[in-house]
């Protein structure tokens, strides 16, 4: 009897553990205590994301490169690669994916995601964005499926660091370095972005999705070229929509102001004037006063009179208003009659920043100097 109930208890173990072995495992700790990681960083609207396993350290300073790491190919007596690079982390493959086309060491890269390598010389390491991101490690590299290989110097690091870790360094607005950092050695490459062209090619996307029946996306595209000086030509097809009366923005201040400075840009300033006085009626107060200080600063002091004059008529006598022809009067030269204007803001003023900026006015004005 004990051994029946043996033998069973035997095929129930075995059937569990066939079972087990043919769906998926339980969620479990990395190899060798290593830790998964993710990172990622914008580079205009460029998602870079990096994933991978982090190894440590763990008392091998002085061992870990050139030796833990092979120089250059190895065959690792696993899979059907001979001569394969390092996986750049532990465990599974590490990947890198960006959301749109990129510049890697200035090398052309098409949005993806990619399979990371890294041939690893104390002198100049080779980088590998391989199609194959799916494969466990590099035991299964194949290097006709290599996209980019870009060659990078190693830097020396003053601090060891334990955990092999990417990190994202001098970020600036269309570019960002990423260092693969361990122990005292840092592998970095630089990942550019075209950010005017990504950008203009995500709006031309989503104007053609749900995101397109609104005046307010239309113009924020036309917006964004004005900004930048680019693709004005189509921000002037984009600016016409937003102007129009399908979506409502033809009653809009901000619609009519995109497509003044979408025509400026495009060195149509007469046009750019009509647009603006379009606009004129949409206005609130702070609209028309800031466009005024505009003009103002641009040295159109008539101009911007007219404007600070048309607002201080619509909203007489507030704050705002009356430090606009306190501008008004000091942009043609009149000091004498800006300073009253000034004088009655001045006593507005709604807190303590303003009424500062308010004694200012008033100060510059009696010696005789513009406040524009």
């Amino acid at each position: 009897m004990k051994k029946i109930f043996f033998t069973l208890v035997l095929t129930v173990v075995t059937l569990v553990a066939f079972t087990g072995s043919s769906n998926a495992q339980l969620t479990s700790l990395p190899d060798a205590g290593n830790r998964r990681a993710t990172v990622s960083e914008g580079i205009g609207i460029t998602e870079v994301t990096i994933h991978y396993n982090r190894p440590h350290v763990k008392g091998r300073e002085g061992h870990i490169w050139g030796q833990l790491i092979p120089v250059g190919y190895v065959d690792q007596g696993f899979g059907p690669s001979k001569s394969a690079p390092w996986r750049a982390g532990a465990n599974e493959n590490t990947w890198i994916e960006f959301s749109t086309d990129v510049m890697i060491e200035g090398q052309p890269l098409p949005a993806g995601k990619y399979g990371f390598t890294v041939a690893y010389d104390p002198n100049e390491c080779t980088l590998i964005f391989s199609k194959n991101y799916t494969s466990w490690g590099s035991f299964f590299y194949d290097p006709a499926e290599d996209e980019l290989r870009v060659k990078v110097k190693p830097v020396a690091l003053d601090k060891s660091v334990e955990w092999l870790k990417y990190e994202f360094t001098e970020e600036q607005p269309a570019s960002a370095v990423v260092e693969l950092q361990w122990e005292k050695l840092a592998i970095p490459f630089k990942i550019s972005v075209d950010v005017n062209k990504t950008q203009v090619e995500a709006f031309r996307r989503e104007l053609r999705s749900e995101k397109g029946f609104t005046w307010e996306a239309w113009d924020q595209a036309a917006s964004f070229c004005a900004q930048n000086k680019t693709n004005l030509d189509q921000a002037l097809l984009w600016a016409d929509t937003a102007t129009s009366v399908t979506f409502g923005g033809n009653q809009s201040f901000q619609s009519w102001s995109t497509k003044a400075a979408v025509l400026d840009s495009l060195g149509r300033t007469a046009e750019g004037d009509a647009a603006m006085k379009k606009a004129l009626p949409y206005g609130n107060v702070n609209e028309l006063y800031f466009y005024a200080r505009t003009l103002a600063r641009a040295k159109r002091g008539k101009d911007a009179f007219d404007i600070f004059k048309y607002d201080y008529d619509k909203h007489p006598d507030e704050f705002i208003t009356n430090a606009g022809m306190a501008r008004a009067y000091s942009a043609i030269g009149d000091y004498k009659k800006a300073l009253p204007f000034a004088q009655k803001a001045q006593a507005q003023a709604p807190d303590p920043a303003n009424k500062a900026n308010m004694d200012r006015f008033v100060a510059t004005l009696q010696s005789g100097k513009d406040i524009n």
